[in-house]
């Protein structure tokens, strides 16, 4: 079905704009592909050619994504104009897809004054290359600690994506459509996003407001206020941890009555909880970063690398030594 404005709102000829996406070695097929397809429905919809892409990566040949399959790619990483709009689509260990060469590329054609965007975990390399310091962004939910840790120069968010001039992030996963139908709505109106949205079967857009994940309460099946009003101070607290005794007397509890709730809702104490907070951001910043071992165990709240360490084994059942080196071995 053919889309039309009406004739007072007919806009004039323009040249297309052009999507550069860029797949980094083991990117997420859904980012990349949510994107992709809100340009060609907008293409099909308004029965005009309002964008146009190419799909590159290092060295050309063929890029893999991080289920496995393979794609063909339509050449090496290209020169752009300041009109360009290129997309990085990361994935799983984007750290070390980020190369060196893809750096220099990256600081390269941005002197040119191109457009350039991350999504799903690609924001890192972004980062890395120094084109977020002092900007707004995003990334995927289960890289922000590391994120965070690595550049303290940029403003990190939980949004689902981020505008913030010409640089675009993205959360992954579906939020990929959320930016798109951003942008098409900026330029070709918001009948035509809506058009594309409907195709798409994508009856909720959200906004740059929206946050990537549930809420606290809804994520864990709580709904007891005081309860998640508790687990949010204590997911902002993870580096100076808060005794229980005073997380219970700022939201109007004893401690023996905020230790029957976490019993009754959560099955372990408020002690062992936060714990289990505190542990698994330390496994994300040794997933994710080279934060040395006594630095992640400063950052989530132990006095001691002995401490940290034995409370790490008794949790995952190996050292965060031995993590990290599992990790490098991946690599």
């Amino acid at each position: 079905m053919a889309f039309s404005q009406p004739a007072s709102r007919q806009e004039p000829q323009r040249k297309p704009r052009r999507f550069v996406f860029v797949l980094m070695r083991g990117f997420t097929l859904l980012s990349f592909a949510s994107a992709l397809e809100t340009l060609r429905l907008a293409n099909r919809i308004s029965a005009s050619q309002l964008f146009d892409w190419c799909i590159v990566g290092e060295g050309g040949g063929m890029a893999r994504c991080a289920a496995g399959t393979a794609f063909e790619l339509d050449g090496d990483l290209p020169d752009l104009s300041r009109d360009d709009t290129v997309l990085l689509c990361g994935g799983v260990d984007v750290a070390a897809a980020t190369t060196r060469r893809l750096l220099n590329w990256l600081r390269r054609e941005t002197r040119k004054g191109a457009t350039m965007g991350g999504l799903c975990t690609a924001s890192w390399a972004l980062a890395e290359a120094g084109l977020l310091d002092g900007r707004r962004a995003t990334i995927h939910w289960e890289n922000h600690d590391g994120f965070e840790e690595e550049f303290p120069a940029v403003a990190l968010t939980k949004s689902v994506f981020v505008i913030d001039g010409n640089r675009l992030s993205t959360a992954g996963g579906t939020s990929s459509i959320d930016l798109m139908l951003k942008l098409l709505a900026d330029e070709h109106g918001e009948d035509l996003a809506n058009a594309v949205a409907d195709q798409l079967i994508y009856s909720t857009i959200r906004t740059d407001r929206d946050m990537q994940r549930l809420s606290t309460p809804t994520r864990i099946g709580v709904r007891h206020p005081k309860l998640g009003a508790v687990i949010k101070k204590m997911e902002a607290a993870l580096e100076e941890p808060i005794s229980p005794a005073i997380l219970a007397g700022e939201v109007g509890m004893s401690t023996r009555q905020l230790e029957r709730l976490f019993r009754r809702y959560l099955d372990r104490s408020p002690k062992r909880y936060y714990m289990e907070l505190r542990l698994s951001k330390a496994r994300n910043l040794l997933m994710q970063t080279d934060m040395s071992v006594i630095n992640v165990a400063l950052a989530c709240g132990f006095a001691s690398p002995s401490h940290f360490s034995k409370c790490y084994r008794a949790h995952y059942q190996t050292t965060p030594y031995r993590e990290r080196g599992s990790q490098s071995a991946r690599d």
